[in-house]
């Protein structure tokens, strides 16, 4: 669908110069002297790389709206993950490089994430905003400490590094962010 350069906003998908790119920034300009231009950040959604873009207010671009679907992570194969649509059931494997190592750490069998899609093509994956791990190596807590500011390391169920409340233990049930990797709170 084409959109004049007024309408962009961060966050929209567009097709420009044979690629398809995310809108990170846009800022409207209308000089006193001369056309008005948008400002635009784009990053390329394959390649990932970055571009920054001066277009004419007059001008048009192709705005992309790609397909999310919810996969569920089934298992590892070699170095290719197995997702599963919950639709139809079909299944897709994805290389560990193009999904990411920050990304595979929180993964689990039956995990729910969202691919998105163009042209039947996954261009992205999403997963859940936090997750559950179970504390398996920590320092022993210390009789009288309470919860403070102070946090002591752990090593979570996936192998990651967490600082966790000095209170808590081995065994200890924890909600994990899988934006940053820092401890939010205790799981119920």
């Amino acid at each position: 669908m084409k959109i004049n350069v007024n309408q962009i906003k961060p966050g929209m998908v567009l097709e420009y110069q044979k690629g398809l790119w995310s809108v990170v920034k846009s800022h409207h300009v209308k000089p006193g002297k001369g056309g008005a231009f948008a400002q635009v950040e784009l990053k390329n959604l394959i390649t990932g790389t970055k571009l920054n873009e001066r277009l004419r207010s007059e001008e048009t671009v192709e705005r992309v709206t790609l397909e999310q679907k919810d996969h569920l992570y089934l298992y590892t194969e070699g170095d290719m993950l197995v997702f599963m649509d919950q639709e139809n059931y079909e299944q897709i494997s994805l290389h560990e490089d193009w999904v990411g190592e920050d990304q595979i750490q929180y993964l689990h069998d039956g995990m729910v994430v969202t691919l998105e899609f163009h042209d039947e093509r996954p261009i992205s994956i999403t997963l859940p905003d936090t997750v559950v791990l179970e504390v398996v190596e920590t320092e022993p807590t210390i009789k009288g400490q309470t919860a403070s500011s102070s946090y002591k390391p752990a090593k979570a169920s996936n192998g990651m590094r967490v600082m966790i409340p000095p209170f808590m233990g081995v065994g200890e049930r924890i909600v994990v962010s899988t934006i940053d990797g820092e401890y939010m709170k205790r799981a119920d």
